[in-house]
């Protein structure tokens, strides 16, 4: 049966009844406790059929309307049956006041709270009208019973109970009214309600004259109440009395206004009227009353302005989420700012939770939005989908609001729902303001998805530029591998004819078909989604193009529905990385193998001899004397040295032997798969032999020689040794003399080792004292008399004792230490030379000579060094002698000259050592600002007995005459050596037959003693 139904066959059937009871007098008992007991089975049946959200206060009703009911039967029994006359009081009082309180208790549970809790305003509105006519009620109803002698106590107090009953179901009554939504159970209980009041005072009142009696026109009331509260049960929409609503801030109406300010002038009215007549009854009553309906209004003035606090807070709130909603860029940003500004609506320290659904076109598990004719209502969040519920943190209750714009260009106004969630005392009266946030996040959403919008077709439309004008060649191919679409720029890489059509298969290159193939396959295999590959195509004109092709599988794509592949020409790079691993690899002047490939192929080279049982080897290999050539010639003439350096080298290797250059002027080789090591040192042997014959250059002829450092498996196993090794051969081999090979013994280790230590020793020799200076005379060959002293340094070693200079001398050129133990020597020379005149007397005092190194005499500031010891020391220039080897002479050096006429212009005097063993001819003395030439010993030793060298020396002396040279023989032992030198010109000479080298104060002994003249 539908509700319309059910509803017809209630009034049709009360209606009936009730026009029984007044037609037949006789069965009023009957049908007036029928019609009672019609209106509460009607309840309970729309509570049946209706399913309110809380049953309890409807239940209530429908027990209280059952309760009137048996008192109703009860007093109709004792008046018509028992036959008593208007009973009062009765057994039906007892009931009468159990139905006023049921009804009353009803009233208050049937309307929901709400979010906001309670309706105060309404509350207030209704106790400020209850006020006024309880005052009316207190004047004609209760004080007329309190003073009505003829009543007995009893009688007396339920006359006063049933208007104070009254006034109570009139201020809930008024609260249900005010504050519930209207609908026809609304109005139906007001309807009933008003019955119920208006026959209770009229039952009153006829209680005071005495003149009550049953079927009157005071029991149309009480039938209102029946049937309007049976119909308001059945009707459908007294389940919305129960379920939670926002309660909206409403501005109060007309009436409701002239129902308050009438109430409101009840109490002042009465006062006038009792006034004016002469006997004011009531004013206690009066004045109280007035004063709780000021504080009413007092309260009701306060409520309106925490409206108004509420209503700016909202207002900053929304004024700050709408300025976080303009630069919000995605749904979270836009979540955020709603957090930020319910941050301001809620209590500090309260959590919530807030979370967007977007529209997902109707589709999905989330819980049907609010109606159209409300915006927000508040939901359990037990009914909302759980990946939704688990978003808003377990809080049971949360606010639901649509999010809607309309004028959309998608048609459909709903963007989505926002769900604020949290404590429900903290969600009261946020209703308006999560519709207001609602809205604005409309907006934002709505401009977030048209920028989106633009940003994609703007992006469609850049793209889709790229594809037209980027280089690379973008291809579509269908399931049989035929091009589909090919890019503009496919032309430009394979030539005008289109490729459309055409099997991939022939655009790439034949050594790499298979491999496209293949990768092809497994796209289409689902294998994988991407792959990226190397392949080499057939361009425009048979031209072998490199590419890196890149697959993608994007047959689920409706707008593609193919697999595309991407083709960047690499040809450039690839040769680049070509020639950048070469050079990685290979010494960019020469094109051998540098350490780096050395050291690789050093370690294959072992491993394989290791396996297979045969030999491997490295060869260290150094240039002589490249320096020089580099020196003298220029860094142009020792790069093209070392060019046909090189290739000699790779000539002597065999084809599995590799070739290297280290670095400067020092080669490497590795000897791979040699029987035994007299195969690896015929290697070496062809290497010191081939590099024994002259090198054309550019600028002439060059004979450099090459010394060479051997080490073999057959000693070692590990590739590092293997070079380490053979540095250490190369060290004897190039101390053994120029234009030699060694290999690598045990024995040569302890040899390197002691020289190293000796360097190493060296380094600290002058810091630590160690160094001394002894002299060596010089004398006239034809008088013996004194001229010079030549400064010799000394080592005292604290373990090996006196070493000479030709122990420790190339181990100090080679370490770079002869720079400073030269200048030492220097500066001593000269403050000794400086002693010995005070105490010979300058008459007698000798001059000095020193020896300067290449690499000294290269140091700038050589010479203002040399100036500044002079006129430090006090020593006159010209008893300074330097000795110059002839090899600073070979190059044309314009500083070296410009030093030399220098020193030579300053009164130092200069003397060539050892001359006649150097590399030159006899020729630049002509150049050279010398004063003294040094003949080397090896010219003297065999004067006496060799006609030949007496020649030469002879020669040499008048040469020296003839350029104005002085003439210093070294070496003279013999007294007929010194006889014959005299013989031929030579005026000085120097050696162990005059003295050997002293200590300072040895010489100035030997100078002061008698026979110091020779």
């Amino acid at each position: 049966m539908t509700a319309r139904r059910r509803m017809t066959v209630y009034l049709a059937a009360a209606t009936a009844v009730s026009a029984v009871y007044y037609a037949v007098p006789a069965w009023q008992p009957v049908t007036w406790g029928l019609l009672g007991l019609i209106s509460a089975a009607a309840v309970l049946v729309g509570l049946r059929h209706n399913r309110p959200r809380r049953r309890a206060p409807w239940l209530l009703v429908a027990a209280s309307l059952l309760i009137f009911t048996v008192g109703d039967t009860t007093y109709n029994i004792l008046t018509h049956v028992v036959g008593q006359v208007n009973p009062f009081p009765s057994p039906a009082d007892a009931f009468y006041q159990l139905f006023y309180g049921l009804l009353l208790a009803g009233l208050l549970l049937l309307p929901e709270r709400g979010p906001r809790g309670p309706d105060r305003a309404s509350l207030l509105d209704a106790l400020v009208l209850t006020g006024g006519l309880g005052l009316l009620s207190w004047i004609f109803l209760i004080s007329p019973h309190i003073e009505a002698h003829h009543l007995t106590p009893a009688q007396r107090a339920l006359s006063i109970s049933l208007p104070l009953w009254d006034v109570l179901i009139l201020a809930a009554g008024a609260q249900l009214v005010s504050s519930a939504r209207r609908n026809p159970a609304v109005l139906l209980l007001a309807a009933g309600g008003v019955g119920l009041l208006v026959s209770d005072v009229l039952y009153g009142l006829s209680q005071l004259r005495g003149a009550w009696q049953i079927g009157g026109p005071v029991d149309l009331g009480w039938t209102v109440l029946y049937i309007s509260w049976g119909a308001a049960a059945l009707h459908p929409s007294m389940a919305a009395l129960t379920e939670p609503r926002a309660l909206r801030h409403r501005e109060a109406g007309t009436l409701r206004l002239l129902l308050l300010a009438l109430s409101s002038l009840i109490p002042p009215a009465v006062l006038l009227v009792e006034s004016t007549t002469g006997e004011v009854r009531d004013a206690t009553v009066i004045a109280l009353l007035s004063a709780v309906m000021f504080l009413l209004v007092l309260a009701r003035l306060t409520g309106v302005i925490g409206t108004h606090r509420q209503a700016v807070a909202r207002e900053r709130g929304i004024r700050r989420a709408s300025t976080a909603l303009v630069w919000a860029t995605n749904v979270e940003q836009v979540a955020s700012a709603i957090r930020v500004a319910l941050a301001d609506l809620l209590p500090t320290g309260v959590e919530y939770r807030v979370a967007l659904a977007e529209d997902r076109d109707g589709t999905g598990p989330w819980p049907p939005p609010p109606a159209r004719g409300e915006v927000a209502r508040l939901v359990a969040t037990a009914t909302l989908d759980p990946a939704l519920a688990a978003r808003l943190g377990g809080f049971d209750a949360a606010w639901q609001c649509r999010i809607t714009l309309t004028g959309r260009p998608a048609g459909d106004p709903h963007i989505g729902t926002l769900y604020v969630a949290g404590p429900r005392a903290a969600l009261r009266g946020l209703d308006e303001s999560v519709e207001a946030l609602a809205a604005l996040a409309a907006l934002a959403l709505e401009r977030i998805a048209l920028s989106q919008e633009i940003n994609r077709r703007s992006s469609e439309e850049y793209f889709r530029t790229l594809v037209h004008n980027t280089a690379d060649v973008i291809l579509i191919l269908d399931d049989d591998d035929r091009i589909r679409y090919g890019s503009p720029s496919a032309t430009t890489v394979f030539g005008p004819p289109a490729l459309t059509g055409l099997p991939l298969s022939e655009i790439v290159h034949p050594e790499d078909r298979a491999d496209a193939t293949e990768l092809l396959a497994l796209l289409r295999a689902g294998a994988r989604d991407t792959a990226d590959a190397d392949w080499a195509v057939v361009a425009a004109g048979g031209r072998r193009v490199e590419v890196e092709a890149s697959c993608r599988d994007l047959r689920g794509d409706p707008t593609v529905d193919g697999l595309v592949i991407t083709l960047r020409d690499v040809t450039e790079r690839r040769e680049l990385e070509r020639e950048l691993t070469h050079r990685a690899f290979h010494d960019s002047l020469t094109g051998l193998a540098n350490r780096v490939l050395f050291q690789e192929r050093m370690q294959q080279a072992v491993a394989r001899a290791r396996h297979a049982g045969m030999v491997a080897a490295a060869l260290f290999i150094d240039i002589d004397d490249f320096k020089v050539v580099n020196d003298t010639m220029g860094h142009a003439a020792g790069d093209e040295l070392l060019i046909a350096v090189s290739q000699r080298l790779a000539g002597c290797l065999r084809g599995q032997d590799t070739a290297a250059r280290l670095g400067g002027d020092e080669f490497a080789a590795v000897v791979e798969d040699a029987a035994d090591p007299a195969e690896v040192e015929e290697v070496a042997a062809r290497v010191t032999a081939a590099f024994a014959r002259p090198f054309p250059l550019t600028a002439g002829v060059v004979n450099v020689t090459a010394s060479v450092g051997v080490a073999t498996t057959a000693e070692l196993t590990e590739g590092q040794d293997l070079l380490r090794h053979a540095d250490l051969a190369l060290y004897v081999a190039k101390g053994a003399g120029k234009n030699q090979w060694r290999r690598y013994q045990p024995a040569l280790h302890t040899a390197v080792l002691d020289r190293m230590q000796l360097r190493t020793d060296l380094d600290q020799a002058v810091p630590s004292g160690e160094l001394a200076v002894q002299y060596q005379p010089i004398v006239a060959l034809d008088t013996g008399r004194l001229v010079g002293l030549e400064a010799l340094v000394r080592w005292h070693h604290p373990a090996r004792g006196l070493l000479t200079p030709a122990q420790f001398i190339d181990v100090a050129e080679e370490s770079g230490l002869i720079v400073p133990i030269g200048y030492w020597v220097l500066e001593r020379a000269i403050t000794d030379a400086v002693a010995w005149a005070g105490e010979l007397g300058p008459d007698r005092a000798p001059y000095v000579t020193v020896n300067v190194s290449v690499r000294q005499f290269r140091c700038p500031g050589f010479v203002d060094r040399v100036l500044r010891t002079l006129t430090d020391a006090g020593l006159p220039p010209e008893r300074l002698v330097l000795e110059i080897t002839e090899s600073l002479l070979l190059r044309d050096d314009d500083r070296v000259w410009t030093d030399l006429a220098a020193l030579r212009a300053a009164g130092v005097r200069l003397a060539i050592d050892d001359f006649g063993t150097g590399y030159s001819s006899l020729s630049y003395l002509r150049q050279v600002p010398a004063n003294l030439l040094k003949l080397e010993k090896s010219f003297i030793d065999t004067i006496l007995v060799e006609p030949d060298q007496r020649s030469l020396v002879e020669g040499i002396l008048r040469l020296a005459h003839t350029l104005g040279l002085a003439i210093i023989a070294e070496g003279i032992e013999d007294p007929a050596e010194r006889q014959v030198l005299a013989e031929i010109g030579c005026q000085f000479g120097q050696g162990y037959l005059f003295a050997k080298p002293m200590d300072y104060d040895d010489m100035i002994k030997w100078t002061l003693a008698p026979d110091t003249t020779i």
